[in-house]
């Protein structure tokens, strides 16, 4: 397979800005917590996945004009701007941009996502449309088109940030073949992280 028709992950993330990061969390343990949970989850997660023969890495941020990401989250890959609109108008047009490739896309706030989680959505877009990795709040960590172009139209009315995120998407799926990958959970609120600052396999 030549690197021109190599799948492709898309890693969402926010600019690491202090004060501008996780606010929900920083709520509850302070802006310099939850930066420093932005910072090291984003990285671990691009460290675990970079550099992979079985797919390309891209880095998808917002906003679009920060500056020095790479002393950040080193590597050589990619960094595009997720533009504008709602989170599903960006996730849409993050994935359409591979149109016949491939495609999964990721949040970069969870911190248990492994390379053997994106090889188990790209085998099950082998056989399925589209691919989902649920979250424990009813929303999902993980979203893959066995082609991009699938993406058109599937985060349309979707209510983000609420135990409908998933089953509203999956409305909108139309009859194609969806697969579903584990269970994870994100972090978004004091629980979370201190679930997280406990579980000494992080890295």
């Amino acid at each position: 397979m030549g690197s021109a028709q190599k799948p492709v992950v898309i890693v969402f993330a926010r600019a690491p800005r202090l004060g501008a990061v996780k606010t929900r969390l920083a709520a509850g343990v302070g802006k310099r917590a939850a930066f420093r949970l932005c910072v090291e989850t984003t990285g671990a997660i691009i460290r675990r996945l970079a550099n992979q023969p079985r797919w390309e890495i891209e880095l998808c941020i917002t906003p679009e004009n920060a500056a020095g990401l790479d002393r950040v989250w080193p590597g050589k890959f990619p960094v595009t701007g997720q533009g504008g609109g709602n989170l599903g108008r960006r996730m849409e047009r993050a994935m359409m941009r591979y149109p016949s490739r491939p495609v999964i896309l990721i949040g970069s706030d969870i911190p248990d996502i492994r390379a053997n989680d994106i090889a188990a959505g790209f085998r099950a877009l082998g056989t399925h449309d589209l691919v989902f990795g649920p979250a424990d709040d009813g929303g999902y960590w993980l979203v893959g088109a066995k082609h991009g172009a699938l993406a058109r139209g599937l985060f349309e009315n979707v209510r983000w940030s609420g135990p409908h995120a998933l089953s509203d998407t999956r409305a909108n799926a139309n009859g194609k073949r969806v697969a579903r990958l584990r269970n994870l959970s994100d972090i978004d609120d004091v629980s979370d992280y201190e679930r997280w600052r406990s579980d000494a396999t992080f890295a």
